[in-house]
Order: C-alpha cells, then structure tokens, then sequence
C-alpha cells in the first residue's frame, strides 16, 4: 500500500473513529466493531495455526507408520534380498524391509472374527517405521 493511500485510510478511519462530541454512541459502536475485526482476525490466525500443525504431525504419524509403497506377489518373495539391493541403488530410498501379511480367524467366547496379522522383520523394522518409538520393552 503506497504512503499516501494510507494517509488516506488512516485519516477516514480516524474520523469515523471520532465522532463530533454530541454523538458518543457511534464512537462507541465504531471501537467495538474495530475490537471484534481484530480479536476475530487473531482467533482465525490462531485456530488456522492449531490445525496446520495439527495436520502435519497427523500427516508424519501416519506416514511413519504406513509403507510409503509395498510390492506384492502372487507368491511369497523367497529372495526378498535381492529386491532389496535393486530398490537400495535409488537414491531416493531411504530403507527396506520385507512385510508379511497373513489373513486368518480368531475366536474368543464362542465368537469367531477375521483377522489380517502384519508382520515385518524385526532387525529392519525400525529402518522402516516408527513404530518402534511407540513401544515399551
């Protein structure tokens, strides 16, 4: 904003700020009206701030612990190693770890429910996720 827009700003702000001296009560609503902008543009500055941070540290807990890419099979990989050593030439890939997944039923109490178990292996998993920072041994 040039300097003499603002001059201009200012002083009609400033006018309407003040009003002649028998007629108080639109300076008061005036104030008032200034008080809300301002303390609901600082409520808005800092509920945006509350939920972009909020966002990124859901974004990184979920990224931390959910493969960024998964590579399947009809067959299980027997040579998981070699795999391994061609995606580790990228230089974008950080780490690698195999990843089992196997479908299965439990039952309790007389109830029977489908379950998927996940299992990856254990000296490589902490390369892979975060997760390992969440338990306690």
């Amino acid at each position: 904003m040039a300097i003499s827009q603002f001059r201009v700003s200012h002083f009609i702000g400033r006018r309407y700020l003040r009003a002649k001296r028998q007629n108080h009560f639109i300076s008061f609503i005036s104030l008032m009206s200034i008080i809300g902008m301002t303390l609901g543009v600082a409520v808005l500055i800092l509920v945006m701030s509350v939920m972009n941070g909020a966002d990124r540290e859901l974004q990184t807990r979920i990224l931390g612990t959910v493969p960024h890419v998964i590579l399947k099979e009809d067959q299980p990989f027997h040579d998981w190693q070699t795999i391994r050593d061609i995606a580790m030439q990228n230089p974008q890939v950080e780490a690698v770890a195999p990843y089992y997944e196997v479908q299965g039923m439990l039952s309790a109490a007389g109830e029977v429910m489908p379950a998927v178990v996940y299992g990856v292996e254990p000296s490589l998993e902490k390369d892979v996720s975060i997760v390992n920072n969440f338990m306690a041994r």
